[in-house]
């Protein structure tokens, strides 16, 4: 395992990395030429100078993630990343109470005006009269983004004394109550606080937040503290309503254009800049590197997702629940996606229909759906579990989910994948349903209509034949005589007759090594030389 830290990280951060045994941890004080270094390597460690663009990624055809210590993300391509299944994380929270402190240092240097008392002592004044400040006790700060970062600025207003106002759509009202914030409209935040802080990411959204409109609502007197985005500012609209004496201050420590060399800030004496320093203490950086040094161990060593950008997340224990269910997905995917391919139909993919049953429906079910498709995929050129539903989507397929926590009977955590295909005027849909047993075993449980229990692993042949006498003690003898032994035999039939009879299924299980593969063929062969038999398809799914 080859990791390339393109950029200086700590010593801890190094530690982690370079303590797993038959691992090549490459320094930045080693590196002369970035794209021939990340040739053969499997993740690339980066802050903010390194531009992972399109050109960088396309020089690591090996590469499987890309570390961020940090959070913003505007170095990295990430929807190339995604095309090419590379993972993207970053590491949000971990400098969240330094993020925090700081805000709250600028409030307080904004009420008690310390920056100019500071000026004017060093200028041999003493100006006690004009430093008259204000209290933060009694005040209302407004949070918009109650995230980790938000939650660690309430927990500290509120020990100032101060009314917290809160929005965030995505924060459970729970959480929001166990910390003190009332929860309210974003207007209602604008229109009612002393003090307003940002704290939420860039969207289409939030860019512009702060805008000539909502600087209107906002209370006569209000001062804006940002250690966010500089995008959720527009600066002129800010700019003009602090020299109208409408806000009566700011605080802001991120900009569009970094470094800031041009800016209507400049002249405003009641602004407070900083050269984006929220994050930058020494236990910040320390905590991102450990944490972002974890989360790539994490995932290469187990496959577990955290902080990913372009990828669902999970946990070390969401993981553990959900990963037979991502094995079972991408094994049900390729029985399926075999099918597809096969002479029977010819067709082409149109959509991919999933439905989650039960226990499986109540859990993050993004990379199970991916492991579906890169399974349906499956002989497609570079589709792995990252890239999947886009590259499906690229390829005009169209991805529909549904999840049903409430099943009538049955096994408590099902997946029903559909395939639906079309060939000239003709069309149809490839069926299976699968579940996972004793906690580690998939189970085929239907396919194509027909219920049938089958272990999805190993070599696995497929027979569909019309329901008559001496079918399956014909499949016996045929593979008897080629010595190839069966694992697992497992019978289905339809419940319902079609012009040609009633259908029946057997999923066989055989035990095949390089050296039975021409023994394999010739009784395939044979096989679909037996007039009932109307299809015959070997699936390998590897063993478990």
């Amino acid at each position: 395992m080859k990791i390339v830290l393109a950029e200086k990280v700590s010593p801890a951060t190094l530690a982690i990395l370079q303590k797993e045994p038959g691992w090549n941890v490459v320094t930045a004080d080693k590196i002369t030429d970035l794209p021939a270094e990340l040739a053969d390597a499997d993740a690339l460690i980066v802050r903010s100078a390194v531009q992972a663009d399109a050109k960088l990624l396309a020089a690591a055809p090996k590469l499987r993630i890309i570390g961020r210590a940090g959070v913003g993300v505007d170095n990295i391509d990430a929807e190339e990343a995604t095309k090419r299944g590379i993972v993207v994380m970053n590491t949000p929270g971990a400098n969240a109470v330094a993020v925090a402190e700081l805000t709250l240092g600028l409030m307080i240097s904004m009420s008690r005006a310390i920056p100019r008392a500071n000026a004017t002592m060093h200028a041999g004044k003493w100006e006690k009269k004009s430093l008259q400040g204000s209290e933060l006790r009694g005040k209302t700060l407004g949070i918009v983004g109650c995230g980790r970062i938000g939650l660690e600025v309430a927990r500290r207003a509120k020990a100032f004394g101060m009314t917290l106002l809160g929005y965030d759509p995505f924060i459970a009202p729970v959480i929001a109550r166990e910390n003190g914030i009332t929860l309210v409209p974003i207007d209602e935040i604008f229109s009612a606080s002393d003090f307003l802080s940002l704290h939420v990411g860039l969207t289409l959204q939030t860019e512009g937040l702060i805008n000539k409109h909502s600087l209107a609502i906002m209370k006569k007197g209000i001062r804006i503290i940002n250690c966010a985005r500089g995008e959720l500012i527009v600066d002129e609209a800010l700019a003009e309503a602090i020299k109208s004496g409408h806000v009566a201050g700011a605080a802001l420590d991120v900009f569009r254009k970094e470094p800031l060399k041009d800016s209507p800030y400049f002249e405003l004496e009641n602004v407070l800049l900083s050269p984006h320093i929220a994050g930058s203490t020494d236990e910040a950086q320390e905590a991102i590197g450990i944490q972002l040094a974890n989360q790539v161990r994490d995932y290469l060593k187990l496959g577990v997702v955290q902080n990913a950008v372009n990828v669902a997340s999970l946990s070390e224990e969401e993981y553990a629940e959900v990963s037979p269910y991502i094995e079972m997905a991408d094994r049900l995917g390729q029985l399926l996606g075999h099918a597809v391919g096969s002479a029977e139909t010819g067709g082409n993919i149109e959509s991919i229909t999933l439905t989650y049953n039960g226990r499986l429906a109540q859990l993050k079910t993004d990379m199970i759906r991916n492991a579906a498709i890169a399974g349906v995929l499956h002989g497609a050129d570079a589709i792995n579990r990252i890239n999947a539903s886009a590259a499906a989507i690229e390829r005009g397929i169209r991805i529909q989910e549904d999840k049903r926590e409430h099943i009538a009977g049955g096994t408590g955590a099902t997946l029903r994948l559909v395939i639906h295909w079309a060939r000239g005027g003709e069309q149809g849909d490839w069926t299976g349903v699968a579940t996972v047993l004793h906690g580690s075993s998939p189970r085929l449980l239907s396919y194509d209509g027909i219920d049938i229990e089958a272990e999805l692993a190993g070599t696995l042949v497929v027979i569909r034949n019309n329901d008559v006498p001496g079918v399956i003690g014909r499949i016996g003898t045929i593979l008897g005589e080629a010595k190839l032994n069966i694992a697992n035999f497992a019978l289905g039939r339809s419940r319902a007759a079609s012009a040609k009879g009633t259908q029946a299924l057997a999923v066989v299980q055989l035990d095949v090594d390089e050296a039975s593969q021409p023994a394999l063929q010739q009784a395939l062969s044979e096989l679909r030389k037996v007039e009932a038999i109307t299809s015959v398809r070997v699936v390998e799914l590897g063993k478990l």
